[in-house]
């Protein structure tokens, strides 16, 4: 049984894994798909920090293999979501019994063991039974649908309003088809062509370059004002102050996801439009809302790009994206399926 273990920067070594005994409110999960992630390129390349070692792996599903006796609505054989956040169980909220305000959400992969690996044992309520019309690609975006979800209940906007996405990756992409989805209109902005084109096959009718007719082309579409809101997304690669120009005085900027590049913003754009500034990078405690907006019809991922493997080094595929960062953030999902 494998089990890929960060020890140091780029230094992903496959070992043995140690049968461990499944408690009374424990599962024992086999991985089954597990989808490679710009996040675990950037923790494999030390980008974004880790306390080693580390099994990495954020987003994946598996097979229910056993189940204890407490674990109530698990069962052995259920097909499940593995969830990538959990609470600190350190933070004021957390030891308040607050722990939906957790302040300090841990992160798959990053701050406890990802999924990387043959088997998970784990608390049955760290696990999400998934209905049968959730089929397992469309399970591996919870995480990033959660985010948008998270987002979109964060800047509390009405019907109507325009909420300006600078990214047009895999992450913009599925926020602005979130907001689209709750009758906010999304602006999406991104300088590669790739992006652009499937914006508008997933029906996201405005999406605009970043080029010097873009603050006309957003005036056009917004009937004369600025956008409401503007949502930045880390791996798009462009300035963040492009999202800054975009949104009138008063209104909320949203930086979101992970990123190697090190993004800057003018503080005197942020002074003189008095913007309020956070940042969302997890959907704790989003999941059953993320799969009833599955069930929906929420989102589409037709449209991107999809290459599953079933014979992988997951040394040289991390190595490979994290040199090579820039085309990975053209939508496509490379899953690796961990079940025969």
């Amino acid at each position: 049984m494998d089990n890929w273990i960060l020890k140091g920067v780029k230094n992903l070594v496959r070992e043995e894994m140690v049968t461990t005994p499944v408690s009374p409110t424990q599962v024992k999960v086999k991985v089954t798909h597990l989808l490679v992630s710009n996040f675990d390129s950037l923790v494999f390349s030390g980008d974004v920090p880790a306390q080693y070692p580390k099994t990495l792996g954020r987003f994946a599903v598996g097979l229910v293999t056993e189940a204890g006796e407490k674990c109530y609505g698990v069962e052995k054989g259920a097909r499940v979501y593995l969830e990538p956040a959990r609470s600190c169980n350190e933070c004021y909220a957390c030891k308040s019994g607050n722990k939906a305000e957790c302040s300090d959400v841990q992160l798959a992969g990053k701050d406890f063991d990802g999924f990387l690996r043959d088997f998970v044992v784990c608390e049955y309520n760290e696990v999400t039974p998934l209905p049968d019309s959730v089929d397992n690609l469309h399970a591996l975006c919870i995480e990033t649908v959660g985010i948008a979800e998270n987002i979109y209940d964060k800047l509390n906007l009405s019907p109507g309003q325009r909420v300006a996405v600078v990214g047009g990756d895999f992450t913009g992409n599925i926020i602005a088809q979130i907001l689209q989805f709750h009758k906010i209109i999304p602006i999406l902005i991104d300088n590669n062509t790739i992006n652009l084109e499937r914006a508008k096959k997933c029906d996201i009718y405005y999406s605009f370059p970043a080029d010097d007719e873009l603050l006309n082309n957003v005036m056009d579409a917004t009937s004369g004002e600025l956008c409401d809101a503007a949502i930045y997304s880390a791996s798009s690669r462009l300035p963040m102050s492009v999202a800054c120009r975009l949104i009138g005085k008063k209104k909320t900027l949203v930086l979101t996801g992970f990123t190697s590049m090190n993004s800057s913003v003018d503080a005197r754009d942020i002074l003189e439009k008095d913007l309020k500034v956070f940042g969302v990078t997890s959907a704790y405690r989003y999941t059953d809302a993320v799969i009833n907006l599955l069930l929906h019809g929420a989102v589409n991922i037709d449209f991107f790009d999809k290459e599953i493997v079933t014979d992988y080094d997951p040394v040289a595929i991390l190595k490979e994206r994290s040199e090579n960062i820039a085309s990975s953030n053209k939508g496509k999902m490379l899953v690796l399926k961990m079940i025969l």
